[in-house]
């Protein structure tokens, strides 16, 4: 990856999106930072620092102790509940509506760019917006969620099976979505530029993405702290906070 200026490197992704066709944007967990939402990894206040994922959120550990399980994730659901999409999720938006960018892959649950007006997204991960119950395949909304663990100080049930819900997000231990992933990697294919942005890139398979498109002859972008896997073979860098940096793209791109 060659070193500029930020601002020749701004401009140089600014040019990349103009001559690409088919550019698709990838984001992780810093898009939502700027939003009060914590990262996975980042030190001292990634969330993965206090608890032990594999003790909270695998799969196993619902089905073993559903009470426990979102004893966690009732917290973490309340917290994201009123969370807005921050100046980050709304540029992503902007570049999709300007027709510079065909869609938005994100590894999020917490459905801010959908709130920012994305209009084409693949939530890889699930997301928070419903919870399941795997008896009947019946859904519960995120609010009705919410109140029935206010109401129990429990695992939310289903009304009609008395079983406990799951959020619709993969847990550890589970397989990604099989439609939302086969978008990805048709996507990921076909594109001529991914622009990944927020991510450290190191969760798979979704951070195989870029390879996909790196192998069918696309270029990759980053706009993201930290180093990543791919920080050699991309265009371009731009390691600034992510709300700064997509600020500056937009106001170089016409």
């Amino acid at each position: 990856m060659k070193i500029d200026s930020p601002q020749s490197s701004v401009l140089r992704l600014a040019e990349l999106l103009q001559e690409a066709e088919r550019a698709v944007v990838l984001t992780g967990a810093g898009v939502s930072v700027p939003s009060g939402i914590p990262d996975f990894r980042s030190p001292g206040t990634g969330l993965w620092e206090k608890v032990d994922p594999m003790e909270v959120a695998h799969i196993d550990a619902w089905r073993r102790d559903p009470d426990r399980f979102w004893g966690f994730y009732a917290e973490r659901f309340a917290s994201l509940r009123d969370k807005r999409p921050n100046a980050a999720h709304e540029a992503i938006a902007e570049l999709e509506l300007r027709g510079h960018i065909r869609a938005v892959i994100t590894q999020n649950v917490d459905r801010l760019h959908r709130l920012a007006g994305t209009e084409r997204l693949v939530e890889v991960h699930g997301s928070i917006d419903w919870s399941l119950c795997l008896e009947c395949r019946g859904k519960v909304p995120l609010d009705r969620v919410v109140r029935m663990i206010e109401a129990s100080g429990g695992a939310p049930e289903c009304e009609a099976c008395l079983t406990p819900l799951k959020p619709d997000v993969v847990l550890f231990g589970e397989m990604l979505p099989e439609d939302a992933i086969a978008e990805a990697q048709s996507l990921a294919l076909e594109a001529d530029l991914m622009l990944c942005i927020g991510s450290s890139l190191e969760v798979y398979p979704v951070a195989g993405l870029p390879a996909v498109t790196r192998g069918a002859g696309g270029r990759i972008a980053l706009i993201t702290q930290g180093p990543t896997p791919y920080d050699v073979e991309a265009e371009v860098k731009l390691d600034g906070e992510v709300v700064e940096e997509l600020r500056a793209l937009l106001a170089a791109l016409p």
